[in-house]
């Protein structure tokens, strides 16, 4: 039983992981459609750019896996997550996305299976170690949804996400 749950945990910490990459990935594509003006472009006051989204999601990340499940201490800031744009440069909000992204997979992948099922208090919340996990995976892939419906308003293109599969596919 033991070793059953050895190999559930880890194709779970795999599974999150795997979802993650997806989800950066295709931010990354966005991002590559996006020039300097559309990478600031909110739609109105009630929607967000896609640069308000990286660093929203920064915050949410590293609120999450890095505090909540990795013990740094919590700085985030939720409310200068949508403001500030005018100190901001394009190239740190992303390489600091994208910083947090790849610490948060490091993390994962190396949690001891204890901690998926320890309980904490995050953003006043109390989850699982899986419940963590899952909040992550979960609204990193509702905003890039969000990123992915603003690029192809502002770019007008057709991102291939799927170009190289047959989705057409049944399942056996």
């Amino acid at each position: 039983m033991e070793e059953l749950s050895q190999i559930l945990a880890a194709d779970f910490r795999d599974q999150a992981v795997l979802r993650l990459s997806e989800s950066l990935e295709k931010i990354r594509g966005c991002l590559s459609e996006l020039d300097e003006e559309a990478f600031w472009y909110a739609p109105n006051k009630n929607s967000n750019s896609a640069a308000t989204l990286l660093r929203h999601l920064q915050g949410n990340i590293g609120q999450y896996i890095i505090s909540g499940l990795g013990g740094a201490a919590d700085h985030r800031d939720r409310e200068a997550e949508f403001t500030g744009k005018d100190t901001l440069k394009r190239r740190e909000v992303e390489a600091d996305f994208f910083e947090v992204a790849r610490k948060a997979k490091d993390l994962i992948q190396s949690l001891p299976e204890t901690a998926l099922a320890q309980r904490k208090q995050v953003q006043g919340f109390e989850l699982s170690g899986i419940g963590i996990i899952l909040h992550v995976v979960e609204h990193l892939s509702y905003h890039t949804g969000q990123l992915v419906y603003l690029t192809k308003q502002l770019a007008d293109v057709d991102l291939g996400f799927y170009k190289d599969f047959d989705l057409n596919q049944k399942n056996e």
